[in-house]
């Protein structure tokens, strides 16, 4: 029988300033001789939202390589993974606590981090390039979240991507984000012919920005308590239907996460108008965990 190797990882809770709460994740600050396989069963074990594995970047121009899993499948880019390693890689010296930009290497591309310095740094990572897919009946949308049409409002249902397509479904209050459910026969049924697996974002407007929650059955995820891939398309969705401004510099926060009694706040900052400049997704991290994996 071969000795078991150690491997080293951190839980860290993102999104929040409070231990317990935020979308929490695994990170491994050295994955070296973690094979795919074993990530992904590692992933599942662990049966997080995602855990990521740090690697050496192949690119001159980025500080690490960052690999993503849901207990399911691996992801292209996911937000709270990207927020919680740069804390990490942070936290340990791996990239000088006093670097205030550096960018991660992750399947998506190369992904830009700044940090806002401070006992408690606010991290913020660019939204890769949002891509706009159709847009999907309302009333379809409304059967498959257990909702009526009359929760909805006018802005048409639409699919949107920086890397993990989204459907984004505007409701008209906070009650009617909390009463919405989607399993994956609904996320099979509302999705129709698009091949691939999909999340469903809910949210509704708010003096600060929107309240939200986000479900993604085919990836492993019941429910996601943050979800910062999800939120530059958020904002630029916004934008286009008048929900929040989409003038240079606008900042505004998104609440997920509270129903399922995980509360997050995910800040966002737009550049330039209408985010030509960029959309920005920032977030505090704490510390939980730090443990050892024998394998």
């Amino acid at each position: 029988m071969s000795s078991a190797h150690t491997y080293r990882y951190r839980v860290v809770d993102v999104f929040t300033d409070q231990q317990l709460e935020g979308n929490p994740l695994a990170v491994f600050p050295d994955s070296s001789g973690i094979d795919d396989v074993t990530m992904q069963k590692i992933a599942k074990e662990l049966n997080l939202s995602e855990t990521s594995f740090v690697i050496p970047a192949t690119r001159a121009d980025c500080a690490a390589g960052v690999r993503i899993f849901t207990p399911k499948k691996e992801m292209a880019f996911a937000g709270h993974p990207t927020i919680g390693t740069s804390f990490i890689l942070l936290d340990e010296g791996i990239i000088p606590v006093d670097r205030k930009q550096f960018v991660l290497e992750e399947k998506v591309g190369p992904v830009p981090i700044r940090v806002d310095t401070g006992p408690c740094p606010l991290i913020w990572l660019r939204t890769p390039q949002i891509r706009e897919g159709r847009t999907f009946d309302r009333m379809v949308c409304a059967q498959v979240l257990g909702l009526d049409t009359g929760d909805l409002l006018d802005a048409a249902p639409q699919l949107m991507s920086a890397g993990n397509p989204t459907i984004f479904i505007a409701l008209k209050d906070r009650d009617a984000v909390d009463r919405a459910w989607l399993d994956s026969h609904g996320s099979i049924v509302l999705k129709g012919e698009y091949h691939e697996p999909i999340c469903v974002f809910v949210f509704t407007p708010t003096p600060y920005g929107a309240y939200s929650r986000m479900f993604a059955p085919e990836y492993g995820i019941v429910e996601d308590p943050a979800t910062g891939s999800s939120t530059g398309p958020l904002a630029a969705f916004m934008i286009r239907h008048g929900l929040i401004s989409g003038a240079a510099d606008t900042r505004f926060i998104s609440e997920q996460g509270t129903k399922m009694g995980r509360r997050s706040t995910l800040h966002v900052h737009i550049l330039g108008d209408r985010g030509q400049d960029g959309i920005y997704v920032g977030g505090h991290v704490v510390p939980v965990v730090e443990a050892i994996m024998r394998l």
